[in-house]
């Protein structure tokens, strides 16, 4: 039995919502953006800074920086490294689904570890999203979605080498749109146990 999972996802596929509900039928804890407040206290960073810096890439990290200083690091990479952190030895912990934060990557060397991907068709993910983010147009919403998604995949690459969405970094990759959400529990529940 998988003591760890983590889910990647596009955003509006439906990857909380399925991590939500692993978790509660296998009685794991179940992460997502509170990992941040975790980082925070582990690191002694400000939220708001949390907030402000989350999947960021560092604008202009300069060269001759050494990687090994955190105090002098671009507040992006300080944040990174507390996630990392915080998300293995909640991972060392076990019983836990980890939905984002690139806890694939970080966590690769775990055995008990599933890693999923969800994705969806653009319509399906804009459908839903617009029930969810009903003070903006449907263009809005899918400017935002193009927008977060493109920073999902340069953050992941950025830190940890890896192309976002690609099944070298994933057990297995399902379709919500195609398959359901109910499916895609059912799925992951049946490869878990």
């Amino acid at each position: 039995m998988k003591k760890i999972i983590t889910i990647s996802r596009e955003f509006g596929a439906g990857g909380g919502e399925i991590g939500k509900r692993l978790a509660e039928e296998l009685q794991y804890d179940y992460y997502d953006k509170e990992l941040i407040l975790m980082a925070a206290a582990h690191a002694d960073i400000a939220v708001s800074n949390l907030i402000e810096w989350d999947e960021k890439v560092p604008i202009n990290f300069g060269f001759t920086q050494s990687l090994f200083n955190f105090y002098n690091k671009p507040m992006s990479e300080k944040i990174f490294e507390a996630q990392k952190q915080v998300i293995r030895k909640i991972g060392e912990k076990g019983h836990c689904v980890i939905v984002g934060r690139n806890a694939n990557a970080i966590l690769k060397e775990y055995d008990d570890c599933l890693n999923v991907f969800i994705r969806a068709d653009f319509n399906w993910r804009l459908n839903r999203m617009k029930d969810k983010m009903e003070n903006l147009t449907e263009s809005q919403v899918a400017g935002e979605m193009k927008t977060i998604d493109r920073v999902r995949k340069k953050y992941c690459t950025y830190y940890t080498n890896t192309n976002f969405g690609s099944m070298e970094q994933y057990d297995i990759a399902l379709n919500s749109s195609r398959l359901g959400i109910d499916a895609c529990v059912k799925a992951i529940l049946a490869l878990v146990k």
